[in-house]
């Protein structure tokens, strides 16, 4: 009996160390790497992500959200026709304790990003985003062609019980093929900023989300 003991001892601590050595992001980056579009569906907590979209509707409810433009700083564009969703930025200055989560966790992947694949991100920038009932925001790359510093793309989804009548997927174009991807919550999506087409179909419940680049400066 005690050399069952023993031996169970062994296992459960040989699991564990095989358990620490499996880091929570690598579900994102091997995806990616398999697919050049990362996915995991478990990428943000369920409080984080509860959370979060409760900060989106307390932003939308004190009308702190704006209509988001197309292009950067430079060649700025409000463009309805084209892009529909409403944004907030997200900032430590906030002092908001879903936000500091949110963007520590962030830092944490940069970090392992950097370490396993080697590719220097050294900054990000993240936006909550709103999209109404009959919004969406047609085809498009995330990287200007004024600026090349957005090198990946990261899309955190902030909404429960999500069904495919809701419209609002993103839809990923690569060669020849068009990936559709629900925005449920907790979900996180990943892919090179200069590469990926993609789109959000029109919504017929709101929305919402985190977007933001990692960034080389």
């Amino acid at each position: 009996m005690e050399i069952n003991n023993q031996v169970g001892r062994k296992r459960t601590t040989l699991l564990r160390l095989i358990s620490e050595m499996n880091n929570p992001f690598d579900t994102l980056i091997d995806s990616y790497l398999d697919n050049k579009v990362g996915i995991d569906t478990s990428f943000l907590s369920e409080a984080l992500s509860n959370g979060l979209h409760q900060n989106v509707l307390q932003l939308h409810q004190d009308e702190l959200m704006t209509d988001a433009g197309i292009g950067n700083d430079s060649i700025k564009d409000i463009h309805q026709g084209w892009r529909g969703d409403k944004i907030y930025w997200l900032d430590k200055k906030h002092n908001n304790s879903f936000e500091q989560d949110f963007l520590s966790l962030v830092e944490e992947f940069i970090e392992h990003l950097n370490s396993t694949c080697y590719t220097g991100i050294n900054g990000y920038e993240f936006h909550y985003a709103l999209y109404e009932e009959g919004s969406s925001y047609k085809r498009h790359r995330d990287q200007f062609k004024n600026d090349s510093h957005r090198k990946f793309s990261l899309i955190n989804y902030l909404n429960e019980n999500w069904l495919e009548e809701d419209g609002g997927q993103l839809l990923v174009y690569q060669d020849e093929t068009v990936q559709k991807i629900l925005p449920h919550s907790q979900t996180a999506v990943f892919f090179k900023s200069d590469e990926m087409e993609h789109e959000v179909t029109k919504v017929h419940r709101s929305r919402m989300s985190i977007t933001g680049w990692l960034k080389c400066m």
